[in-house]
């Protein structure tokens, strides 16, 4: 995809700029925060100097990049929740997770993620998922394919008597929770087994193979746009429990990805009613 544009955005420009941002903010104190360095963040959540840093970095970035277009990152949202009404009051507007699986980041966990998503009246077109401490960055762009190392990425078809998954159940309340982890044994979850997904490490595992579905409870922009792109470009996708397409825009609602239609349908069909949707 080098020197690739895509209606005036320069989508390697982006891809060095969350590597940028990834390699000075994040990686460097990778299991070296400080003491002060972490803070709560609401009732099951924290946020450090790192989310707030890299948000800064690529909000300045990306408006170099696109002067005029909207940034919507997670931190400024946090501050501000109209920060958000961009992404129906604008045409486009850029999407950004300084830092996917803070706690992950926290907790020493490599599987945290630098990401940003382009999102057009709500559809996603563009995402980028840096993973610093994997050394690898996954780019997708509407009609170009979902690429990594230099590699185009085309996810199989999943054996549907094999199917492994995860569902992010942490946010789910305790008898919904039960009924996921007590009804779904053909999908490969049990009492303990699916539990809070960091999104760009689990995306980046869809689209490899590793997973062949994922299920969340909640559907925030800025951990599901990017991804949300990578499967689509990828051949697979991405949907609410209802069966829309995924949408950037602030709708929430329990979302699937899959790595196909076929499984999206038979996971769909075994949560739906172990949800009650």
């Amino acid at each position: 995809m080098e020197g690739d544009t895509m209606s005036g955005i320069d989508v390697d420009a982006v891809r060095a700029l969350v590597e940028h941002v990834a390699a000075t903010v994040v990686a460097p104190r990778f299991r070296a925060l400080a003491a002060g360095d972490v803070h709560a963040k609401g009732a099951d959540d924290v946020v450090t100097v790192v989310d707030h840093e890299a948000e800064v970095l690529l909000t300045q970035g990306l408006s170099e990049l696109a002067p005029g277009v909207p940034v919507v990152g997670e931190e400024a949202v946090a501050a501000d929740p109209r920060v958000l009404d961009a992404l129906e009051g604008a045409p486009r507007a850029w999407v950004v997770d300084p830092l996917d699986g803070t706690r992950a980041f926290v907790e020493g966990s490599p599987d945290h993620a630098v990401m940003v998503a382009l999102v057009e009246h709500g559809e996603a077109v563009a995402g980028w998922i840096c993973l610093p401490a994997h050394g690898r960055t996954f780019v997708a762009e509407r009609g170009a394919g979902a690429w990594v190392d230099g590699r185009r990425l085309v996810r199989a078809p999943a054996d549907p008597e094999a199917l492994a998954g995860a569902v992010a159940v942490w946010a789910m309340d305790a008898g919904t929770r039960r009924r996921v982890e007590a009804g779904c044994p053909e999908l490969g979850l049990g009492a303990g087994t699916a539990q809070r997904l960091w999104s760009g490490w689990e995306y980046s595992r869809l689209v490899t193979g590793e997973r062949d579905y994922l299920g969340y409870w909640r559907s925030s922009p800025w951990d599901h746009a990017p991804g949300a792109v990578l499967v689509r470009e990828a051949g697979g996708v991405s949907r609410f429990f209802d069966g829309n397409e995924y949408t950037a825009l602030p709708v929430g609602g329990p979302l699937l990805a899959a790595a196909d239609d076929a499984t999206w349908r038979t996971v769909q069909g075994v949560l739906g009613t172990a949800v009650g949707t």
